[in-house]
């Protein structure tokens, strides 16, 4: 799993790669940090290159998104794959993300 993070005109940019799983959970959500310390910008995740994601990977991006909706912010989710989005649809947080 690789995590990259840039702050674009304004928003800070998180780049998600590869497999969120229950293994790579722990370490993306250290990498996940300066989100949760910019909450009150525009968070975009960029998931184009996202293949997976878990239980535990859907718990971390609700955490963030919990966070930076009480700071007024807001998190979207760009580039879902089918299969990924699927997940969002079954679990419900389709209902609770942006998405592009």
């Amino acid at each position: 799993m690789k995590t990259t993070i840039q702050e674009i005109d304004g928003k800070m940019i998180a780049t998600l790669e590869g497999e969120l799983d229950t293994a790579a959970a722990a370490t993306v959500e250290q990498e996940l940090q300066p989100l949760h310390a910019a909450v009150d910008k525009p968070i975009v995740l960029n998931c184009k290159g996202l293949e997976y994601i878990s239980s535990s990977g859907l718990r971390l991006l609700l955490a963030l998104l919990k966070r930076a909706m009480a700071a007024g912010g807001s998190v979207t989710l760009r580039g879902v794959n089918d299969d990924i989005l699927n997940v969002f649809k079954m679990t419900g947080f389709i209902n609770l993300f942006k998405f592009e």
